[in-house]
């Protein structure tokens, strides 16, 4: 699977026994190596017969394909996996040396031409119009597709312009997703809870009666701050139109104005935090308010879950349930402490077992050999999620540069603006914050930042801008190298830019290299420099 991007999981046995349409072997003359990509789903018809066998069974049924479909994907139990039925479609082949196509249409064909299952409603354009036409035709009929879609994609065919359109530092520039107008439901507000965030944020929740919409229940939803709140004059036992973002995060809309009851009132703006009763803070020049009390109860418990998780330190069990047990407990206030837990600690816990609890100190002890930016992303640091904990991390290599830089240091940074770099100072500069850090060193947490089986990153702090056509790589496969060394990819140049790579039929890019002074590389000077690292 995806995963993070850079970890997922192993689902070959399960794609194995519920995927027919996945060929056990690749037909016709197909390279040496070839990655593709695609996505598995569910059928309507097959999530109507497994609930029809749940129903008799008596078991509940399941609520919609796509949550179906993830499951199935790593359950277990691979008996109960082979009785689903999968599909999957596959839509691109990742660029390897030798193995990419010239047009993406003609990609479709050599997958197919090796016997994966390419979506067959699929379609060349000659211009921007035409495309949106098709986008504007599926979304009419896309009820008649024994499958769920919310939009489609719309991309460059050229390889070539591809590599010339390259890719911003989130995203690809040769692709789009349309997406199709959001299914719309009408529900009963019951009540507006406050729900405080790791960093101390008051957000309003939305609590409805159960309504189905894209295919799930939906009974609360974020009002995401107290001014939408009040914009939006939402109240008590209104009748709200609601719709699922992106088809996923649910979003209430407005309410309907000749359904409204009398006598309702808006929502009190809180004064003191629901959780501890601190008094609450307004962001300056912002919209959030905030408990600045960092030992209120809601922020320890939002704050161990997100350190726990995977995108940071990856503590497997230690989910909402059991830290909210360990916070009221008093075994847990803060990262460092679940490291001094003990079995016969955990054991006492709700639920948990004497394998349980030696699963989750064994899972506590592996996250110690996590990655520093891992760890970084884990603390909770105002604006530093993952991407930027990665850049720290990569540009420092252990926590002591960090905790040392100045503002001005952590500036010239690429991508660390003035608020980051206040924020991370300000952090640091916390003597409770670095009695955390010392605290968590001293339980051998890792604090530097790996550097894979290389060894050291050569390229480490420098920016690389790629420019022009190459001859002995694609755009994809000469960052992914730079990346590898420990460079950073740049897409426009600055006078942050360390190199440029100027192929051939370079544009303004190499003019201003020049006007400020980077220093310009061909292809082979690269692959020197390459060399040398």
């Amino acid at each position: 699977t995806r995963g993070d991007g850079i970890q997922g999981d192993d689902v070959t046995d399960n794609v194995r026994c519920t995927v027919a349409t996945l060929p056990k072997k690749l037909k016709g003359k197909y390279p040496g190596i070839l990655e593709v990509r695609g996505e598995v789903f569910m059928h309507h018809h097959e999530l109507e017969r497994i609930n029809e066998d749940r129903e008799k069974a008596g078991e509940p049924p399941l609520a919609n394909p796509r949550n179906t479909t993830a499951g199935t994907l790593k359950l277990l139990d691979r008996k109960i996996a082979a009785t689903r039925h999968l599909d999957m479609f596959v839509y691109e082949m990742a660029p390897i040396e030798g193995v990419t196509a010239p047009t993406h249409w003609g990609a479709l064909d050599q997958l197919k031409a090796f016997g994966l299952p390419v979506n067959p409603e699929h379609f060349q354009c000659a211009s921007v119009d035409e495309a949106i036409e098709v986008c504007s035709e599926w979304n009419a009929k896309r009820r008649s597709l024994d499958y769920e879609i919310d939009g489609m994609v719309v991309k460059v065919d050229s390889a070539e312009h591809r590599g010339r359109l390259g890719a911003t530092s989130k995203a690809p520039r040769w692709i789009i997703a349309y997406k199709f107008p959001a299914e719309v439901a009408q529900t009963k507000l019951n009540n507006i809870t406050v729900q405080v965030g790791k960093s101390g944020t008051l957000t309003p929740v939305a609590e409805m009666d159960p309504v189905q919409l894209a295919g799930t229940t939906v009974k609360r939803a974020s009002l995401y701050n107290f001014e939408d709140l009040a914009r939006k004059d939402l109240r008590i036992g209104d009748t709200v139109e609601i719709q699922k973002a992106g088809e996923i995060i649910p979003q209430v809309l407005r309410y309907v104005r000749e359904k409204r009851p009398r006598g309702t009132k808006r929502f009190p703006v809180p004064k003191r935090c629901p959780e501890c009763n601190t008094e609450i803070h307004k962001d300056p020049d912002g919209v959030f308010l905030r408990c600045l009390n960092v030992a209120c109860p809601a922020q320890v418990k939002e704050r161990l879950v997100y350190f726990a998780s995977r995108a940071a330190m990856d503590v497997d069990g230690l989910g909402p349930a059991v830290v909210e047990q360990l916070v009221d407990a008093g075994l847990v206030g803060d990262p460092a402490d679940l490291y001094g837990l003990t079995q016969s600690q955990v054991q006492e816990l709700e639920r948990m077992g004497e394998k349980s609890a030696a699963n989750l100190i064994d899972a506590i002890e592996a996250s110690k050999k996590r990655p520093l930016h891992r760890l970084l992303n884990g603390l909770g640091i105002r604006h530093v999620g993952g991407h930027t904990a990665d850049v720290l991390s990569g540009h420092f290599g252990n926590i002591g540069g960090l905790i040392e830089a100045g503002v001005d240091e952590l500036t010239e940074i690429h991508e660390i603006g003035v608020v980051v770099a206040e924020t991370i100072h300000d952090f640091f500069e916390t003597q409770e914050n670095r009695k955390l850090i010392d605290r968590l060193r001293g339980h051998g947490v890792n604090l530097e930042e790996e550097r894979g089986k290389g060894g050291p990153a050569p390229f480490a702090g420098k920016t690389f801008v790629v420019t022009g056509s190459l001859h002995q790589f694609t755009r994809d496969s000469i960052q992914e190298l730079i990346k590898s060394l420990g460079g950073r990819a740049g897409s426009s140049v600055s006078s942050k830019t360390d190199y440029l790579v100027a192929g051939e039929e370079t544009g303004s890019k190499l003019a201003k290299a020049r006007q400020l002074g980077v220093t310009v590389l061909t292809e082979e000077e690269f692959e020197a420099l390459v060399r040398e690292g």
